[in-house]
């Protein structure tokens, strides 16, 4: 797996389409957020915007391989590990640049309603959250489950959106739960239960998606 891996971050790096999204969500992120904010407000914007985010960078990495080089892959290293090693890479690309936004948050932000290091442990446990439901998207969205290009950009889209507006959804969770203690000035939350319906979600989806590698991709 480590191997594989490595190839989906060497083409993920050579292709730079990952500078799309994460260009995007630094710019979202530094139009959206002034210094000086309730730190825990500024978090909850910051990592909502990597829902989108990581079911693009997932998508990406799912379908960044030429059709020859996926079938060469698939035969030597079994379709199942190669498509889970692509979700990794788009995942964990995503949740590194989350980090780094989290702690440049927490930075710029005012702390008078909560300390820097728990601000900034809530905000990467949201911004954990918010990546995992994004993989799920993405992982649902796209190859070999939806092969449209057209209807995986509509999904893609629509899902993101209802991940953060529907009830009960981790991602919206998440970020509510940071949104309401800093407007209300609550203690700090820390969404151990909508990670762990995160946690779950991706799992069935990464699994769902990789055996059906088997008989549609």
């Amino acid at each position: 797996m480590t191997a594989l891996l490595r190839y989906q971050t060497a083409l993920l790096l050579r292709s730079q389409r990952w500078l799309a999204p994460f260009l995007l969500y630094a710019a979202f992120v530094g139009v959206g957020i002034n210094a000086g904010e309730p730190v825990l407000g500024a978090l909850g914007y910051a990592v909502a915007g990597l829902v989108p985010v990581t079911a693009w960078a997932v998508r990406i990495c799912l379908g960044q391989e030429p059709p020859a080089a996926r079938t060469v892959i698939a035969a030597t290293a079994g379709r199942a590990r190669a498509h889970m090693a692509a979700i990794l890479t788009g995942t964990g690309a995503t949740l590194l640049v989350g980090v780094v936004a989290v702690l440049a948050v927490t930075v710029v932000s005012d702390h008078r309603t909560a300390a820097p290091l728990p601000a900034a442990t809530a905000g990467v446990l949201a911004a954990t959250v918010c990546v995992l439901t994004g993989a799920t998207i993405g992982t649902l969205t796209t190859r070999p489950l939806v092969r449209s290009r057209g209807w995986s950009l509509t999904t893609l889209l629509l899902g993101s959106l209802l991940a953060l507006v529907t009830t009960g959804s981790p991602a919206a969770s998440a970020v509510s739960a940071l949104v309401t203690a800093a407007s209300h000035g609550a203690a700090v939350p820390y969404p151990w239960l909508a990670g762990a319906g995160a946690i779950a979600l991706t799992t069935t989806a990464v699994a769902l998606a990789c055996r059906a590698t088997a008989w549609r991709d």
